[in-house]
């Protein structure tokens, strides 16, 4: 009776805007992990305003139904997964960019604005939004601080957090808060804005962002090189690291990758080695460092290629974003993401090398080798289910990471997949923290139950 008479109201206050066919339901209800869930969601509602999330937050609580906030469903953790009894709410039509301030160096955007846009809006007035996932083209704003996510430029620039200053929020009653402020600095209070990053949907819907801006770059300078192996390639990283040098883009692929790519594009990159870095300099001094880059390699690589042009530039940078398309072409692909200090970079590609052989696994591994996050992709036949061996590898993996003093998820967040793994790097003193918080901001349980925590 309580879904019903929920399904009446909601049909009544929404309209168009609540959808029920059984297609949209299974089209909105996962996200690009592969994770299938059980059953389906009861209601996809399409929000156009904040004050339409607090009117669905409302209805929800009064009837005590689960919320899956979604934005473009790119997410890789299951984090957007619907399953049965839940409403998928989603942002894709809260695209609006309000505010570009060329004096405060802000943004403020609606959380279903695609994060390149930003970026775009930004540099008609010659400034940046520094975050590029490699979703970057389709993933929105409000995905990327829901999982804090990462990208190319994080290794100079920080991952997501370091460029949010204030969210509009929805809590799970309806209510309306605003964190933090659109000033760089600020301590009143807890930092609410920081704690809400990161947190898969699980303590509230953010509708909006105010966001840094910073200048764009007077000057950009591209090194990419290969290297006979994964592990003499991910040292060259550490390098470049241990040089003091802070490239803005310090990114690697394996000979995996490398063969993809060829079998997909027609190149030769294998032909060349067995593993591919690529770094970017940016600022008045990128030159002067890219040359200093150019003289860590050249002992370690002996193929090593600068850009002479912008498109030369395009073309190198295209290699380590055309990676995943490539591997995806080869079968089902299951993504995964660690991260190890950056001293144990090369020590954590041996492991990922060790733990595919040893379990007969067809593993790539790309990396933001910059700040020491690896992405280990399994691939398997297409259109077949992750088989038990390759799950025993990726458990082999997490626990290499977290041996080498890393962490189970860099940039991709615990969502559903994680879950079983999370209590080796979380103790239960610290979980007991994290559910308490969750208990205040959603006492009842129904934001985006049984993710992250």
């Amino acid at each position: 009776m309580t879904d019903r008479v929920f399904v009446k109201e909601l049909d009544a206050l929404f309209g168009s805007s609540a959808v029920f066919e059984s297609g949209a339901l299974a089209a909105h209800s996962v996200d690009r992990s592969g994770w299938e869930p059980d059953g389906a969601p009861t209601a996809l509602v399409f929000a156009e305003s904040t004050e339409q999330v607090s009117e669905l937050l409302t209805l929800a609580t009064r009837h005590r139904v689960p919320v899956v906030t979604r934005g473009a469903g790119t997410g890789l953790s299951g984090g957007a997964v619907a399953r049965n009894g839940e409403v998928v709410l989603s942002l894709e039509r809260m695209n609006a960019i309000l505010e570009i301030s060329e004096l405060d160096q802000v943004a403020r955007a609606q959380a279903g604005v695609v994060t390149a846009e930003i970026d775009s809006a930004a540099a008609r007035v010659g400034l940046r939004y520094a975050p590029d996932p490699g979703s970057v083209g389709i993933s929105t704003i409000g995905g990327n601080i829901a999982t804090n996510a990462g990208g190319l430029r994080c290794a100079k620039y920080g991952v997501t957090k370091d460029s949010v200053l204030g969210l509009e929020v929805v809590l799970a009653d309806g209510r309306v808060v605003r964190t933090g402020r659109r000033t760089i600095k600020g301590v009143t209070g807890y930092d609410l804005t920081s704690l809400l990053v990161g947190s898969e949907g699980t303590l509230g819907v953010i509708t909006e962002a105010t966001l840094r801006l910073r200048p764009a770059p007077a000057s950009t300078d591209t090194v990419a090189a290969y290297f006979p192996s994964t592990t003499e390639a991910a040292a060259a990283a550490s390098a470049i690291t241990a040089a003091g040098l802070q490239p803005a883009v310090c990114e690697l692929l394996d000979g995996v990758c490398l063969r993809a790519l060829d079998a997909a594009e027609g190149t030769l990159l294998s032909q060349r080695g067995e593993a591919f870095l690529l770094v970017q300099t940016d600022g008045p001094g990128s030159a002067n460092e890219a040359r200093i880059v150019e003289k860590i390699l050249h002992p370690r690589s002996g193929d090593v290629e600068t850009s002479k042009d912008a498109a030369t530039a395009d073309a190198l940078v295209r290699v380590r974003r055309g990676a995943l398309p490539a591997l995806e072409q080869l079968g089902t692909v299951l993504i995964e993401d660690v991260t190890v200090p950056r001293s144990q970079l090369s020590a954590m590609t041996a492991e990922i090398g060790r733990i595919a052989t040893g379990h007969g696994a067809t593993v790539a591994t790309m990396a933001h080798a910059g700040d020491g996050n690896l992405h280990p992709i399994f691939v398997v036949d297409s259109g077949t289910e992750i088989p038990p061996h390759v799950w025993a590898a990726a458990a082999d993996v997490f626990q290499a990471a977290l041996r080498l003093g890393g962490t189970l998820t860099g940039e991709h967040g615990v969502g559903l997949l994680k879950k079983q793994w999370l209590g080796q790097e979380i103790d239960e003193n610290v979980g007991g923290l994290l559910h308490g918080i969750k208990a205040v901001f959603d006492p009842l349980g129904i934001l985006n139950p049984g993710k992250a925590i």
